[in-house]
């Protein structure tokens, strides 16, 4: 009998499992350019009104316990953040969650058995699969177009709708995710592939859930667009929080938003909170924090314009320096930190994604990850947070390395 559950061997996620290395190469004297972790505080420090807010939470001594679905004036903060964007949300259908990886568990804890279905899309968020094959469900996999800009291959989803529908198997499918911005491929979605997507899910009766975390970091002349606001009268979730926006990824504050009031909403919203209650409580002083930014729209969007320039800045500088490798092919994001090139491997003695970050790491000390962790090969996801000169110097890297190994 094996000591260790079935779940266990799912627990993994790309983005650390070259750590080890990395550690051994530091512990040798070596300098490693970490790429491989989005952490936007070590490079844009947390604005000091969160910091003065969260300091004010805790010589008020908000310390204890609070309510298991969220402090109250942050739930209230949030229903307002959406309510000006047009989407019909109360504070009842706010769950305050331990991050948006929080939130995927209880989703996943919520609605999947063993056998059950979730549509993904390739490229995803590396956590997506361990919460849902934790959970006993399997994925669907459709596509993220890379030919154009990364937006989604509709009628790749409709004809796959039609073989799950022929197969009797649309009845196993519990949720549709999407994620926009999209985390590794730093595309905004284009609102014309938001609306099909949601009369797809209407027509079809699938729950649709949207990890919306980078909605604020939008640059290149972007447009960002909430599901929310195009899935009125439709079960939907949306998956947010502290960490990308207000730049505080260690105050390990999310939340689900569950706008609707039809049946299946209300039961999930009910289940949301059962799995709140099991866990107790997130940090009390953090979600305090949060709800004073979330009302603090003055100080918000100077904060916000100084690190979202920043990274447009830096974002850009990467992508030209990146042009200049014959092995790599870019497409420019304009959403979120992250750059996504696909690696030419025809022309690299290099067999594969996984072979090219390890060797990338243990040669040029720089971490980088795979795109298969991602679901797509022949890829490696890379942050673009770094100032431009330790940008520079971890691109120069990559670009001799190539030259080096080139064929």
């Amino acid at each position: 009998m094996a000591f260790l559950a079935e779940r266990a061997k799912h627990a993994e996620n790309a983005l650390h499992e070259e750590n080890r290395i990395a550690e051994q190469l530091e512990r040798k004297g070596r300098r490693v350019i970490r790429l491989n972790q989005g952490d936007p505080p070590l490079y844009f420090p947390t604005p000091k009104y969160m910091i003065d807010a969260y300091v004010r939470a805790l010589r008020q001594g908000r310390t204890s316990y609070s309510e298991f679905t969220g402090v109250g004036e942050l739930r209230e903060a949030i229903m307002r953040k959406y309510r000006r964007q047009g989407v019909p949300l109360n504070p009842e259908g706010v769950i305050v969650t331990a991050g948006v990886s929080g939130a995927l568990r209880s989703l996943n804890e919520a609605l999947i058995s063993r056998g059950d279905r979730a549509i993904l899309f390739r490229p995803y968020y590396t956590v997506y699969i361990p919460w849902l094959r934790m959970a006993g469900g399997y994925p669907i996999f459709e596509n993220y177009n890379e030919s154009d800009r990364w937006n989604i291959e509709i009628d790749h989803v409709t004809k796959s709708i039609k073989r799950l529908k022929q197969g009797n198997l649309l009845k196993k499918v519990k949720y549709m995710l999407v994620t926009n911005p999209n985390n590794p491929t730093g595309t905004v979605l284009r609102r014309s592939i938001l609306e099909e997507i949601v009369d797809i899910a209407n027509e079809n009766g699938i729950l649709l859930v949207s990890d919306e975390i980078y909605d604020e970091i939008i640059y290149n002349d972007a447009t960002f667009t909430s599901i929310g606001r195009l899935a009125k009268g439709m079960p939907h979730v949306i998956l947010n929080g502290a960490s990308k926006n207000y730049d505080a990824t260690g105050f390990r504050i999310g939340f689900a938003a569950i706008p609707e009031t039809d049946r299946r909403s209300m039961e999930l919203r009910k289940a949301f909170a059962n799995f709140a209650s099991v866990r107790i409580s997130n940090s009390t002083p953090a979600q305090y924090a949060y709800a004073a930014a979330l009302s603090n729209a003055v100080e918000h969007k100077r904060e916000l314009k100084r690190m979202v320039d920043g990274i447009e800045d830096r974002v850009n500088y990467a992508v030209k320096l990146l042009a200049e490798n014959r092995h790599l092919e870019t497409v420019e994001p304009n959403g979120a930190f992250y750059i996504f090139p696909r690696i030419r491997t025809d022309g690299l003695k290099i067999k594969d994604d996984r072979g090219f970050t390890t060797k990338l790491l243990k040669e040029e000390c720089v971490q980088v990850v795979r795109g298969s962790g991602f679901g797509s090969p022949s890829h490696f996801r890379m942050i673009a947070l770094p100032p431009k000169k330790e940008l520079e110097l971890a691109i120069n890297r990559i670009n001799r390395f190539c030259k080096r190994h080139s064929k």
